[in-house]
């Protein structure tokens, strides 16, 4: 579980960011899952477009992406979200205590 402080040096990392995987009509097909499963294993901070229904099934979709990949969810606004999830192979992201 991050810490209020990690998740805000999180937060500025992922400013910068473009969102690589978005969710529209269809939802979250196992097409889809693997492209967030393959982006948080090689990048571990991702942003993801949610543009599906209404604030509480985009709040369904991102407890759903996850438990799915065990990730967690940095921050969410409006239709984007954050997610990130450690990979000990990758040395990109150090973040503080």
């Amino acid at each position: 579980m991050l810490k209020d402080a990690q998740k805000k040096f999180l937060r500025g990392r992922a400013h910068g960011l473009k969102p690589v995987v978005w969710i529209g009509g269809s939802g979250l097909s196992d097409t889809v899952s693997a492209e967030i499963e393959q982006a948080l294993a090689s990048h571990e901070l991702i942003k993801i477009r949610i543009r599906v229904g209404d604030s509480a099934m985009r709040d369904e979709f991102i407890q759903r992406i996850c438990q799915a990949c065990k990730a967690e969810l940095v921050q969410r606004i409006g239709n984007t979200a954050i997610f990130y999830r450690t990979n000990p192979e990758l040395t990109g992201i150090v973040i503080p205590a």
